[in-house]
């Protein structure tokens, strides 16, 4: 079982930046879907951007060209670069390590780390 341990969470006000980091206990050039994932209250958890081995890289809507995914597998670490932020991205963001998911298949892992707040004030 893959641990992850999001950090970097905090209070920022509208149109600042925040950097989430999640740290995994295994290499995450060995997951092959690293991601994060956000819920706001009152609301389903959603995706907010994934990056898999091959260089895929998928966001939302609401945060394409303000949020940027990496990894840095020296450091078994992804990271989450949020700028411009606004109080709609308040929200307790969450990490995600997964497996390939084919077709319409279960996935042969699919790990969560325990969420990180961000609050972004007006």
């Amino acid at each position: 079982q893959v641990q992850l341990v999001e950090s970097g969470g905090g209070l920022v006000q509208a149109g600042g930046s925040l950097r989430l980091s999640c740290a995994a206990s295994e290499s995450t050039s060995g997951i092959y879907t690293m991601g994060w994932y956000r819920q706001a209250p009152g609301k389903q958890r959603e995706l907010v951007a994934t990056d898999s081995t091959g260089g895929s890289r998928v966001y939302a809507d609401s945060v394409k060209g303000r949020f940027t995914i990496s990894r840095d597998n020296a450091k078994n670490t992804v990271y989450l670069q949020m700028n411009s932020l606004k109080p709609e991205d308040t929200a307790v963001y969450y990490c995600n390590a997964r497996s390939p998911r084919y077709n319409s298949g279960s996935y042969t892992y699919n790990y969560w780390g325990q969420g990180t707040q961000v609050t972004v004030s007006s």
